[in-house]
């Protein structure tokens, strides 16, 4: 689907979520006008003023239960509360029927809005997906193409600064490539002659040329867009078996109606107006308004628990979901770290001189935007080094060369400053380093290695914090990563996860996914980059950072507001409380509800007696469903 077709979509789904709840809202202030009417002796006013109220609100869910109806040929709930509703305006209770309708109309306006939402995420896919490419053709000048003309073999021209438009093998230049949108890999990568780049990703500070190996409807990026597509489309467990019992509990009480309507008037001798008058007052009493309230006030009640402790909940569903959540997979980069790296270690040839060899490496490292330069500037500032002037010369894809008061300088990765003194500066404190999954640069100058810098994502506080938490509760935390072995290693081992697993793809990040979900069954996902909305879709519980980005917040179930992973178990204990009193809920109403079937069968109610049980046991969950709000 294109983008353009996406976004009028989207327009049209908002404009169908304002007019429900509108029609709703309008149809529960007719009510109360018309309640007033009543009471004011305008009977013909009020009764009108209820009719109004029966089509406003009730109009969009009949339809809807009309349609679904000769669609599925099956009977629904829409249709069981449309004719309850109908029922009670038969016998001359019409508030209670208007009732009915709204309180339907307003769970019906709140179930589009959450709905829609969840399929929004695309759009935001789409916009960073580049439509446009430079066209290489031998010696001619390069040409601006759509990127859905592109043949596998053609080449590209990438600039300084812009998305790669295409998957491809780099046939010409070096730079350093941002790949966190494929893999979240926090840290750029160097890519050279041969090295394979991905369509999404920013060419940071080279000129290259790419050879085009996959078209666009093939490449990773298009295949994460494909990926979420088909976890959306996917019903949960759940949600089937609320559409199974929705069917069957409209038919068990529509038969029972009929037979209430005859049966009687022949075995047990009522008269025909008495035999109708139980048949309505059943139809008004096996309404599932009870069984309805004994879920939803509980479900926004928690809901707002949780927007008021920092825990947006998309749905319902996802709090279901979270009680009882057996395994959690966590992103590294921006998850459990902080997602930008800082300056760990600072080791130097000659410590008498360890401001100085600062300053010079600030110098170097001040004229470039790599993140990692702005670390060390950043660390070289808080050292109060000496600002120090420098001309340099970039080495796209090795690092820096630098003429300092006539003295030459080199700073990169051990290939560009000789590999053999580098690794053995400092006793091998490079390789130690390395071990411990930090990035490690060094300085070179006229007489050799002078200095080492170490650099590492760092892991935040409240991560290790929140995975001790996670484990108490009897969740199993594992972290999916596309950083290297070493360096997930390392971030696993301080943050106290129960595995990891490391260099890990989009795709390869859903395959796991599912595979603990077979294992598990309810598997949760916290993630804040692009390259984790496929599993965020995928898994029972999609958890976004509140920081990342907007498509991991549009394709998550849950997002943290504050990025504070420790609310994620507060979510937890919030989602399990709630299905405790949901149950009590549920309990209450189906016993409720039997009771008055009964009482109705041995004529021991009369209807305003029926409506007061009814609605008496509504308010009852409701006001159990409201102790939700207190915090846990």
């Amino acid at each position: 689907m294109e983008y353009s077709n996406r976004e009028n979509v989207s327009v049209n789904e908002k404009i169908i979520e304002h007019k429900e709840l509108i029609a709703a809202l309008v149809a529960g202030f007719i009510i109360g006008l018309a309640w007033l009417m009543d009471k004011n002796g305008q009977t013909t006013a009020a009764i009108i003023a209820y009719l109004s109220a029966f089509a406003i609100g009730g109009y969009a869910k009949a339809k809807e239960g009309i349609e679904d109806t000769i669609e599925n040929k099956s009977l629904n709930v829409e249709i069981l509360m449309i004719l309850a509703a109908t029922g009670s305006a038969i016998i001359g209770f019409w508030a209670e029927g208007a009732i009915l309708i709204f309180i339907f109309a307003v769970s019906g306006a709140l179930e589009t809005y959450a709905m829609n939402k969840s399929h929004r995420e695309i759009s935001a896919l789409m916009e960073l997906q580049p439509e446009e490419a430079w066209l290489v053709r031998g010696g001619f000048e390069p040409i601006k193409v759509a990127v859905s003309s592109l043949k596998v073999g053609d080449h590209i021209l990438v600039k300084p600064g812009e998305r790669i438009s295409a998957d491809g093998t780099i046939f010409k230049g070096a730079s350093n490539v941002d790949e966190a949108a494929i893999t979240g890999e926090s840290m750029p990568i160097t890519k050279i002659v041969g090295d394979d780049v991905f369509a999404g990703t920013v060419n940071l500070n080279g000129v290259l040329t790419i050879n085009v190996t996959k078209q666009s409807s093939e490449t990773l990026f298009q295949k994460i867009i494909t990926l979420v597509q088909s976890a959306q489309s996917e019903k949960s467990p759940s949600q089937q078996f609320i559409e199974r019992f929705e069917g069957t509990y409209v038919k068990l009480v529509l038969t029972a109606v009929a037979i209430m309507m005859v049966l009687p008037y022949y075995l047990l001798g009522w008269d025909w107006t008495t035999t109708f008058y139980r048949a309505m007052v059943l139809l008004v009493v096996a309404s599932p308004c009870a069984l309805v309230a004994s879920i939803m006030p509980a479900t926004l009640a928690s809901i707002s628990n949780g927007a008021r402790n920092g825990i947006l909940f998309k749905g319902g569903l996802h709090l279901e979901h979270l009680s009882i959540l057996r395994a959690l997979a966590v992103d590294k980069t921006g998850t459990l770290t902080q997602g930008t790296p800082v300056v760990t270690d600072f080791i130097v040839r000659d410590e008498k001189n360890r401001t100085h060899t600062l300053a010079v490496i600030a110098a170097i490292e001040s004229q470039s935007n790599h993140p990692l330069a702005k670390a060390i500037t950043a660390f070289a500032k808080a050292q109060h080094a000496t600002s120090i002037d420098a001309v340099i010369e970039d080495v796209p894809g090795y690092g820096i060369k630098a003429t300092i008061d006539g003295k030459m300088y080199s700073i990169g990765k051990p290939d560009f400053v000789g590999y053999e003194s580098s690794q053995t500066f400092a006793n091998s404190a490079a390789e130690k380093l390395a071990a411990q999954g930090k990035t490690v640069i060094f300085l070179k100058d006229e007489e050799g290695i002078s200095a080492l810098v170490a650099l590492q994502d760092t892991v935040r506080e409240e991560a290790k914090k929140a995975v001790s938490m996670l484990q108490e509760l009897g969740i199993d935390v594992m972290m999916l990563t596309g950083d290297n072995e070493k360096t997930a290693k390392a971030i696993a081992a301080e943050s106290g996860v129960n595995h990891y697993i490391a260099e890990c793809l989009p795709e390869t990040k859903v395959d796991y996914i599912k595979s603990y979900m077979e294992k598990y069954k309810t598997v949760g996902m916290v993630g804040d980059g692009i390259n984790d909305a496929p599993a965020l879709a995928t898994a029972s519980v999609g958890i976004a950072m509140g920081g990342g980005t907007d498509v991991a917040l549009e394709t998550a179930d849950v997002v943290l507001m504050k990025n504070d992973l420790s609310k994620i178990a507060y979510a937890v204990k919030l989602s399990r409380k709630m299905q405790r009193i949901v149950k009590q809920n549920i309990i209450f109403s189906i016993s409720v509800i039997t009771l008055l079937i009964a009482s109705n069968f041995f004529q021991a109610i009369d209807l305003p007696l029926g409506v007061i049980g009814h609605e008496g046991s509504t308010i009852l969950v409701i006001l159990n469903g409201l102790r939700m709000l207190k915090n846990v």
